[in-house]
């Protein structure tokens, strides 16, 4: 049997499969090495009642993450993993590269995440160049779910939210200036409250001033990101993996037309097509 989690921001999705049938699909907490430690991993794992039950059975475990960006962070993944799948062998990597397996498989090109958070990268068909993006929630994440969310409730605060929008979110979220500072500064992941917003988004993508944030956002992550690979990489395709370039993938087409990209693959999970990759190799 083997294990296949990708675990972003707010939650890790799994699925186990044996023989290419998929025994278990769920989902759990995130698992993210920034924040989470090895007796908190290995309590979400044993409150579990699939992991509690396949995880002898489990003898390949490949594990995606978010906060998997150093050896040292690997590592600690890879220690709680393994004194709960004892007889697995585990492979922990970052999210970028599950993003870019999802989307191209062993096949070169540029992939972009554009979910909670942003990051994008080249990919050469086995292994991703190292660059200087994935800032994190504080200084990069350009036109994710964390970024339009920081807009949302900046708009808010200083009122220049339109008057028709302030209505609606203050309906919405029953929300004010402390309780929203003490949410932002104040709680342990305050990025997981930043990118919370995405449906205020998506109930109000007609109005005008909501569509010209979405685009703003994808401005910027082309800016940031995707014209400097596109660049050293011309004519090369660019593919996408997350919630957000899902949902407003209408407008990420036009961003990227306009800046003379072409957008690819945009795939919301990449779980599904993890899973099939691995099937396949074991």
């Amino acid at each position: 049997m083997i294990a296949v989690v990708y675990s972003g921001s707010h939650i890790a999705d799994w699925r186990l499969s044996s023989k290419g049938k998929t025994i278990a699909s769920f989902k759990t907490s995130s698992i993210n090495p920034q924040f989470n430690d090895e007796k908190h991993i290995l309590q979400l794992l044993n409150k579990n009642i699939n992991l509690i039950h396949h995880a002898e059975e489990v003898k390949r475990l490949y594990f995606f993450s978010a906060g998997a960006s150093t050896a040292e962070l690997k590592d600690l993944i890879n220690k709680s993993m393994s004194a709960f799948f004892k007889f697995a062998k585990i492979s922990v990597e970052h999210d970028m590269l599950a993003a870019a397996i999802a989307c191209c498989k062993n096949s070169p090109g540029i992939v972009c995440i554009c979910g909670s958070g942003s990051n994008a990268a080249w990919y050469d068909g086995k292994k991703l160049k190292p660059n200087n993006y994935g800032l994190g929630y504080i200084l990069a994440d350009e036109g994710s779910a964390n970024w339009l969310g920081r807009q949302l409730i900046k708009a808010f605060m200083n009122e220049t939210l339109p008057e028709n929008l302030k209505k609606k979110f203050e309906h919405r979220y029953d929300a004010d200036r402390k309780t929203i500072l003490e949410k932002v500064y104040r709680l342990r992941q305050p990025a997981l409250f930043l990118s919370s917003f995405t449906d205020f988004y998506t109930e109000n993508h007609a109005d005008p001033y909501i569509k010209n944030k979405i685009k703003q956002g994808f401005e910027l992550l082309i800016d940031t990101y995707l014209l400097p690979l596109q660049n050293e990489y011309p004519g090369t395709p660019v593919h996408f993996t997350g919630s957000v370039a899902a949902i407003f993938q209408e407008e990420l087409r036009e961003a990227t037309a306009a800046a003379g990209i072409e957008a690819g693959n945009i795939i919301r999970e990449p779980i599904n097509n993890l899973l099939t990759y691995y099937s396949n190799k074991n």
